[in-house]
């Protein structure tokens, strides 16, 4: 089942050149982008959770046939896959030991020693990823000053490796104490075991992936990667040999986390590292979008089969954390997932899609997910085994959908199949008849949106009435409006290509590597030339990545100027202190590049940097908890630099031609009409329903009104009238708010 849209007229000639790929696997439906000088073509098939290769590669050979273009056309191919984080969530990895240092072997089950929900005398812990019976201790102990206090046993390898053997494990990870600044041991640790297992069995260590303070997280971190190694690993190279054998012949980047690119080489080594690939290219595609309509402020709002992120995006960049966590046993606590650190753009994601499975609990409150559908078997109106009732069922039973043009016609809609699902799982317990049973769903999930976003934004002190929303993925437009209502947003913007936006995000991305150390050290001692010292190697080490990368990619033509950007962070705290606020530094660029913060380069660090650092972490300080803490000192915890190309232009020609609204008389074709449920009203209302394409530049759309196009259908209730700009994005406003 595929569904394609083309947004320009795609030549046919196989000619044509510098054309690029994006694919996106999310829990329900895979997105496919095709993009050159000519236009671009998307689509969406369902995801094959056992095999997500076949997807793929179905979506990608009637994509290309359909723009005219062979394989050997495409220059490059960037993906993002969902296949890490499902692993964790559904304990599907690799059978995993873990190796530390004696007296250590508890620290994975222990965490942060604290309930993350104080009174919950029912309380469920993650459970590890490695049960008790596969934690093995050996004898050895360097401080955190280097010193080694205990030499490593090395005689107990032979007996650690016949009870790995024994135990059939896939995957071993070792973490030693402070292996995040003295790795020694680690490394020696592997050069002895490696010879005693099976080639076949991987092995991370913990300096390698997360060299960072904090033993937990660095452990947690490090046994997460030894978990999904092996499964990422057979993926990635199936589908690298499975695109080769079709005469795909461009290089293979991988998406991550943080928003930029690595290489397969790396992806394959350090897996952890994608868990979030597909939201942070939405996250991308979102700051693009801001950043053609003028805008520096946005919340991104994408929400696809599954899930539902937002992101804060402020002066243009989505924001930024080196930790986040997977697989919560409890929605929106934190302390109830598993600690991955891992640089990653910051957002809040919940279980809320259009799979997302609805029912009412014994206390007579309607539910909507976190459990979901997904694509086998996907909601009930699909037709392919799903009977318990979903998002999407609800959204085709308030007119919403349209039964027979869902995903451009190829998955036809059961409306009654629906609707005898949420009368059965909603209506009855709840005394609901009509349309109401829907009407329920959809507003659960939309407060719980709203109220992830509240509480995202509360932590952080923003108002989110001051930004936009951008809203992408197939379920957000149909929910967007809403929900900036609840939020006190008044302007929505539904891009050019919101169906696929994650995977117009990747063809956005740069190529980028992130190196992180922990190097503690008081600011009132420190010793500029250490700093310049420690960032240039760093610096060195993650642009030597990156021209890697960029070689691959064609070395350094005009698509790929000489210039990289550098951005170094710095993590300071109160010393004494368990939490650190991240300060940006001022660091040149390699080449003629530009850093980030203010415009001293590296090289002209001096003993004045340690008081600028203090008055910028003061300033950061108080705007977060309202005081200083006068005389306390001030210490730095972890540097991270950022090395990456700068971030791509969209491609030539990609806007659709038309004369600017100045000059474009607003279009005067009759619009089609559809009896949908209309939340500005509450009630079923008579709707315009206008297709997306037959509008031009400059048209506007008073609600109620349904907006449709091949992959998501746009909203637009009473109070909101909607607008086709000029760059092809429908801007959606409150018409209480604006003129």
């Amino acid at each position: 089942m595929t569904n394609r849209r083309s947004e320009q007229p795609y030549a046919s000639s196989p000619s044509s050149s510098a054309a690029r790929l994006a694919v996106d696997i999310g829990g329900t439906f895979t997105d496919l982008v095709v993009e050159g000088p000519q236009g671009r073509i998307s689509a969406k098939v369902l995801t094959t959770p056992r095999a997500p290769e076949e997807a793929v590669m179905q979506g990608l050979r009637q994509l290309l046939a359909d723009a005219g273009l062979r394989p050997a056309a495409i220059g490059l191919f960037i993906h993002g896959t969902t296949l890490a984080t499902n692993a964790l969530i559904e304990r599907r990895g690799a059978r995993t030991a873990f190796l530390t240092t004696a007296g250590m072997r508890d620290i994975l089950e222990m965490g942060y020693e604290k309930r993350f929900e104080q009174y919950d005398v029912f309380l469920d812990k993650p459970a590890p990823l490695v049960p008790r019976s596969l934690r093995f201790e050996v004898d050895e102990r360097i401080s955190a000053r280097g010193e080694v206090l205990r030499a490593l046993d090395e005689t107990a390898f032979d007996r650690i490796a016949d009870a790995l053997e024994r135990e059939g494990v896939e995957s071993l990870a070792i973490g030693f104490m402070h292996a995040w600044r003295h790795g020694e041991h680690e490394s020696r640790a592997r050069d002895l075991i490696v010879p005693r297992l099976p080639r076949t069995v991987t092995v991370c260590l913990s300096s390698e992936v997360c060299p960072e303070i904090r033993e937990y997280e660095r452990f947690s971190t490090t046994v997460a990667n030894a978990y999904v190694r092996p499964l990422m690993s057979r993926y990635l190279l199936r589908l690298r040999d499975m695109l080769a054998a079709d005469g795909f012949g461009c290089p293979l980047f991988l998406m991550m986390s943080g928003g930029g690119l690595t290489t397969l080489e790396q992806a394959t080594r350090v897996p952890i590292r994608l868990l979030e690939s597909g939201p942070a290219g939405g996250a991308i595609f979102a700051a693009s979008v801001a950043a053609e309509l003028d805008m520096s402020d946005v919340l991104s709002f994408d929400m696809g089969g599954t899930t539902a992120k937002i992101c804060l995006i402020e002066g243009g960049r989505p924001e930024h954390a080196r930790s986040f966590e997977a697989a919560r046993e409890y929605r929106n606590v934190k302390g109830s997932g598993l600690p991955i650190r891992i640089p990653s753009i910051e957002m809040v994601e919940i279980g809320a899609g259009g799979g997302s499975i609805a029912a009412v609990d014994a206390l007579g409150r309607v539910q909507v997910g976190p459990h979901s559908a997904g694509s086998e078997p996907g909601p009930v109106c699909y037709g392919r085994g799903g009977d318990r009732p979903a998002v999407t069922d609800a959204n085709l039973l308030l007119g919403r959908l349209d039964p027979l043009h869902f995903a451009a016609g190829s998955i036809r809609l059961d409306v009654a199949a629906a609707k005898r699902s949420l009368a059965r799982d909603v209506g009855e317990p709840l005394g609901l008849t009509d349309h109401w049973p829907a009407v329920a769903v959809s507003e659960i999930v939309e407060e719980n949106m709203a109220n992830a976003a509240r509480v995202h934004a509360i932590e952080r002190g923003k108002v989110l009435g001051r930004f936009a929303m951008v809203a992408y993925g197939g379920g957000a437009p149909l929910h967007a409006a809403q929900l900036a209502t609840k939020l006190g947003i008044d302007t929505v913007i539904v891009p050019r290509g919101a169906g696929v936006g994650s995977a117009i995000g990747f063809l956005r991305a740069p190529f980028a590597y992130e190196v992180v150390r922990s190097h503690r050290v008081r600011l009132d001692g420190f010793d500029a030339g250490a700093a310049r010292a420690l960032l240039a190697a760093m610096r060195d080490e993650a642009a030597g990545v990156v021209e890697g990368g960029r070689a691959m990619m064609g070395g350094t033509s005009a698509d790929h100027p000489a210039a990289l950007d550098v951005i170094a962070k710095i993590s300071l705290r109160y010393e004494g202190q368990g939490h650190e606020l991240t300060v940006a530094l001022p660091v040149g660029g390699v080449g003629e590049g530009v850093g980030e913060g203010d415009s001293a380069t590296l090289d002209r660090f001096d003993a004045s940097i340690g008081h600028w650092l203090r008055e910028r972490f003061e300033s950061q300080y108080r705007a977060t908890y309202g005081l200083v803490l006068a005389g306390m000192p001030v210490e730095a915890v972890s540097w991270s630099v950022t090395v990456g190309t700068p971030l791509a232009p969209a491609a030539l020609n990609e806007l659709p031609a038309a004369a600017p609204p100045s000059t474009a008389p607003p279009s005067t074709a009759p619009w089609a009409r559809r009896w949908m449920y209309d939340a500005g009203r509450s009630a079923m209302s008579d709707c315009a329903a206008p297709l997306r394409e037959a509008l031009r530049p400059g048209d506007r759309v008073a609600g109620p009104a349904v907006i449709a196009e091949d992959e998501t259908s746009t909203i637009v209730p009473a109070g909101f009238t909607a607008e086709m700009a000029f760059n092809g994005h429908l801007i959606l406003r409150r018409a209480d708010r604006h003129d």
